[in-house]
């Protein structure tokens, strides 16, 4: 057991996932006054906001990057903006429809890098940038946030998640890394249209019923998301760390902690498994079954005959959104 519980010992106290404790401040706020299904999909808890507009859902989301990143590579923190901000509409079955910015510095040629970063990315997905905010002036920090608008015909959302189904990863693994960071980078040299066909996939499958919830594997790890992805509806899962689809050589602990460029958690019926992998596939992405959602509210992970308990979110919530009580 020494192996794995060093394992999970190690990634339950990386900072990029106790970071996501802060977001217990705004739940305590907002999520005692949900009454409804549909009110739940407006606050935070899934990868956007999700607002009822006609047969669909009109989807709102923002990202901040950390002004030590925005400072040391503000290229690639203008790209992973827009880049992060597409996988979340993505994430709930949707399409990016504009984005805006707001950014805050004191170099000139720095935040052109930045701006060449953010509009590369726009035109690499095909989302236009509308407009937004700009601070540039001596003694400002180097700060970026973007916010995205999208839309979704058939919405997936974390609240659509229930035990029994069946817990997959799709993800690139065409890539390498940025760096010693944890960023796995899968568009370099892909042409931009492959990229907005690698989008495609999530909301087609979402339209067709086969997929019921997903999570964008964000700066939290694949099992920090997959907390975030549980805890909306207080349930757990038992997942395989050799089933992880994981590119050749790629150290376990490090992947555990990747935020990729291309990476979902998906729930969905064992019935649909078999199309689903096979739509993933059609694209060049690899998608692979590694674990089934229960009502336990624990993550247990098992790695060769070693079985542990990851998190227990009945005694230690990671971001306070919850809400079992909501009827689907």
């Amino acid at each position: 057991m020494a192996e794995l519980a060093t394992l999970l010992a190690t990634l339950r106290e990386t900072p990029a996932l106790l970071a996501k404790r802060s977001i217990q401040h705004s739940a305590r706020a907002l999520a005692a006054s949900t009454s409804s299904l549909e009110q739940a999909y407006g606050l935070p808890g899934d990868d956007c906001a999700a607002l009822r507009c006609g047969q669909g859902y009109q989807l709102l989301a923002i990202e901040g990057m950390l002004p030590a990143f925005v400072e040391a590579a503000p290229w690639f923190a203008g790209w992973s903006a827009v880049m992060a901000n597409v996988s979340d509409i993505t994430a709930m079955g949707g399409r990016a429809s504009a984005v805006l910015n707001a950014f805050w510095h004191s170099d000139a040629e720095l935040a052109g890098e930045l701006l060449n970063g953010l509009q590369a990315a726009c035109s690499a997905y095909a989302v236009p940038m509308v407009g937004g905010h700009t601070s540039l002036a001596a003694g400002n920090p180097g700060s970026l946030a973007v916010a995205i608008s999208g839309w979704a015909n058939r919405l997936l959302s974390t609240l659509h998640a229930r035990p029994g189904q069946v817990l997959a990863m799709a993800v690139s693994l065409d890539g390498q890394w940025h760096a010693d960071a944890p960023y796995w980078k899968a568009f370099e040299g892909v042409p931009a249209q492959r990229l907005r066909d690698q989008l495609e996939v999530l909301p087609r499958l979402a339209e067709a019923g086969w997929v019921q919830a997903a999570k964008d594997i964000s700066n939290a790890g694949i099992l920090g998301t997959l907390l975030m992805l549980l805890e909306a509806r207080g349930l757990g899962a038992c997942v395989d760390l050799d089933a992880l689809p994981r590119p050749a050589g790629a150290p376990l602990l490090r992947w555990l902690q990747a935020f990729p460029s291309y990476g979902f958690l998906l729930a969905l019926e064992a019935t649909q498994l078999p199309a689903v992998c096979k739509a993933f596939a059609f694209e060049g992405l690899q998608c692979q079954p590694i674990g089934t959602l229960d009502g336990s509210g624990q993550l247990h992970v098992h790695m060769g005959a070693q079985r542990a308990l990851f998190w227990d979110l009945n005694q230690q919530p990671l971001t306070g959104y919850h809400y079992p009580h909501l009827e689907a």
